[in-house]
């Protein structure tokens, strides 16, 4: 299954883009990483279907590392083939964004930056695939 951050903004050269790159290398399961305008600018197409989109949002569900793999696991399992996660602008999502998605998910009650939020997702991609394979990465206690 295609893991697939789709976000607005550039994240250009900094710490956070160092972040993501260093999770998304360690990704096993194919990945993309697709940076639109702020403003404007039209979403892919998909690349396969079937297709699920998570947005990141705050009014999302707060999930731990253990479901979020096992939520992956499942449609890994049920043959979705590619995995949209949308990160907003700084205004976030749209109601009928929120509508349509299959999934809202948030990183808690607290606002993060959008850069900082891309890198802490692909570390959760990294996170949910490793416990998914039986990799000794995430160790829960």
């Amino acid at each position: 299954m295609l893991l697939h951050i789709i976000a607005r903004g550039k994240i250009a050269r900094s710490p956070e883009a160092e972040l993501l790159e260093r999770y998304a290398k360690r990704l096993t399961w194919p990945f993309k990483h697709t940076e639109l305008p702020d403003v404007g600018g039209k979403i892919p197409a998909p690349v396969q279907t079937p297709v699920r989109e998570v947005l990141l949002d705050e009014r999302g569900k707060a999930m731990s590392s253990e479901d979020f793999a096992a939520l992956l696991g499942r449609w890994r399992d049920d043959g979705v083939r590619e995995c949209r996660f949308l990160i907003g602008a700084a205004d976030g999502h749209g109601d009928e964004a929120r509508a349509k998605a299959d999934h809202l998910l948030c990183f808690g009650k607290m606002t993060w930056p959008h850069l900082l939020a891309r890198a802490m997702l692909a570390e959760q991609l990294f996170r949910a695939t490793a416990i998914l394979s039986g990799h000794p990465y995430h160790r829960s206690g």
